[in-house]
């Protein structure tokens, strides 16, 4: 599955690795495992990564983005990770990259670059670079089993969703035959500030609910501004504060931003994908989101999320 990436790999004195913008845990672990995967094996290779901050994940180690001059990509080959759609790259000028590639596990979109590894079976990306390092024979310096293990247990919900497979326990078992530490990741993952604890609280308070029991929170620009926390802590850090109400099979979250309103779908039962693909946006079938310019246009995904809802009732 990936030969082509490995050839080019070793043809490329340069590999800038791309992911999509307000990174969750995934695309952080992707990255920062792929680099250092890349440079346990071939040590000679100038590997850079790119990127808008790490924000929450800030606490990975070597999280901090390179800085990538235009010239770097000249005879660079530039990999994509965990990401659908064009539109979703944090950085595009991979595009001018000698040769590009893209291995992602969400749903097939479109097509990004020359060479494309894309397999939804998948849980996480990291799951899919922790099988290129395992198929490849290639060996993993501590730091990138870390990362890509921190990846594995964010995208699969500390093992919890339904992506979780017998593949995803056999990828996370040769990943902790590396030495590193599981306590550092989850008091970072999951030990909150009491400020972000009250934060939560308010937008439990928030929550609404549609005809046919679809949870939903609407977050103004102005209310978001009066919170003091960034778009992604609300919008992507905010969304299963619904997810566990019993009785809601589909929740979505609406944030407004200076580039439009963030919308974030899940579902515990139904494919909310379709959706998000509507309205421009991509991912999972059971966790999805889209981009839309305003508050009309959010609703009318919410109208499409409760027509879903009504029909499985």
């Amino acid at each position: 599955m990936f030969e082509k990436i490995l050839e080019q790999i070793r043809c490329h004195d340069t590999i800038i690795i791309h992911r999509h913008t307000n990174p969750d845990g995934d695309a952080m672990g992707s990255q920062i495992g792929l680099k250092h995967l890349i440079k346990e094996n071939f040590p000679e290779k100038r590997v850079l990564v790119v990127g808008d901050p790490a924000k929450r994940f800030a606490f990975m180690q070597d999280s901090v983005m390179d800085e990538v001059a235009d010239e770097d990509y000249k005879d660079a080959l530039a990999i994509v990770l965990d990401t659908s759609a064009k539109a979703l790259i944090s950085d595009n000028r991979y595009q001018t990259a000698h040769v590009s590639a893209r291995i992602d596990h969400h749903l097939f979109c479109e097509t990004i670059a020359d060479i494309e590894v894309t397999d939804s079976s998948y849980e996480s990306c990291c799951g899919l670079i922790t099988e290129f390092a395992m198929e490849s024979g290639l060996t993993l310096s501590p730091l990138a089993a870390k990362s890509l293990y921190t990846g594995m247990v964010t995208d699969s919900g500390r093992f919890r969703y339904d992506s979780t497979s017998a593949n995803t326990f056999r990828l996370a078992s040769f990943l902790k035959s590396y030495p590193f530490d599981t306590n550092d990741i989850y008091r970072n993952l999951y030990a909150d500030d009491f400020s972000f604890i009250r934060l939560r609280a308010s937008f439990v308070l928030k929550i609404q609910f549609t005809e046919h029991n679809v949870g939903y929170i609407y977050t103004t620009r102005e209310e978001l501004d009066a919170t003091g926390a960034d778009s992604f802590t609300v919008s992507r850090g905010m969304v299963n504060t619904m997810g566990e109400i019993r009785g809601v099979d589909i929740w979505v979250n609406f944030t407004e931003t200076d580039e439009g309103v963030l919308c974030e779908l899940r579902s515990s039962k139904y494919n909310i994908n379709t959706i998000a693909v509507k309205y421009g946006g991509g991912g999972h079938v059971k966790a999805s989101g889209a981009t839309v310019k305003d508050r009309e246009e959010a609703m009318r995904i919410l109208a499409d999320l409760d027509a879903i809802a009504e029909k499985g009732q």
